[in-house]
């Protein structure tokens, strides 16, 4: 076996890892997947000089990351609607939620509740609290010292609030109810739907200004009635499906058998509290690899 081959398996034993940073980072999967190339190439020149492939690689990619989001908020500020993160099939991918944490650190609601950060607080909060490295290493990671990337893993929780990134909802539970809420809005079931809803329920849209979809609507009656009414001109031509999505169930409304989009449930006991809806066609790649 040639250097070059050894090289690229040693790469490869840490490509799952990377990629999960680097998509918690950022929430593109296809900006994930871009970094994750880039380390690969910068690897392949500098891989004889690394003591710890581990912490290289961890160090490249979340760098990179770092500097994406900041570039990143800029372009936020001319995107249409709201942003909410690019979908991934998990069920395709079940080594990204092999863990209880690492699917919980993959929802909406967690990958949401990470926008409140700033670049460096994200990264030192995930390396932490999901991905356990210990201070010291996240040091070298960021280029900080270790008694400040606990001040800044202490800044993250701060700014987070009380809402705790663990969710106690059963698997089972978050499929009940998805199963219920898609029966009652392809059914028109008004009360039905009103039932599963939280007083202050927020529904968020994202269709980038490329599909006509509610930006943000607040309230169980406007919710309810914005969902019931937004998809029933779809319903004669859209097939609808409960898949696993971020590590969750999910509903995936298929035209001409590829996706229109995607509804993420944030479930809180017995009832929702947040509805994401991406529709944008260019968030949807992920999902795409399922019918082809």
């Amino acid at each position: 076996m040639n250097t070059s081959e050894t090289t690229t398996q040693i790469f490869e034993q840490y490509r799952v890892l990377l990629f999960s940073i680097a998509y918690r980072m950022l929430g593109s999967a296809t900006d994930a997947e871009d970094i994750v190339q880039e380390a690969f190439l910068r690897w392949m020149q500098e891989a004889r000089e690394v003591q710890s492939s581990r912490a290289y690689l961890s160090t490249i990619v979340v760098r990179l990351c770092i500097n994406q989001l900041r570039s990143a908020r800029a372009q936020r500020e001319v995107y249409v609607g709201p942003w909410l993160p690019e979908p991934i099939a998990t069920d395709l991918r079940p080594e990204l939620v092999d863990t209880t944490v690492l699917a919980e650190s993959l929802s909406f609601a967690f990958l949401i509740m990470l926008e409140k950060l700033g670049p460096l607080e994200r990264a030192a909060f995930l390396l932490h609290e999901v991905f356990e490295y210990p201070y010291s290493e996240i040091a070298v990671i960021v280029g900080k010292s270790e008694a400040n990337c606990r001040q800044i893993f202490h800044r993250a929780q701060q700014h987070l609030g009380e809402r705790s990134p663990r969710f106690n909802v059963s698997p089972e539970q978050q499929e009940r109810i998805t199963d219920q809420f898609m029966r009652a809005s392809n059914g028109g079931d008004m009360q039905g739907l009103l039932n599963l809803l939280t007083e202050d329920i927020v529904f968020t849209g994202d269709s980038g200004g490329k599909v006509r979809l509610g930006h943000r609507v607040r309230g169980r009656d406007k919710v309810a009635h914005g969902s019931i009414a937004g998809l029933r001109p779809l319903l004669s031509i859209m097939q609808s499906r409960r898949e696993e999505v971020n590590g969750q169930p999910a509903i995936v409304g298929y035209v001409d058998g590829r996706p229109y989009g995607v509804l993420l449930l944030d479930i809180e006991g017995e009832r929702i509290r947040n509805i994401y809806a991406v529709a944008n066609p260019d968030k949807l790649r992920w999902l795409q690899n399922k019918t082809q």
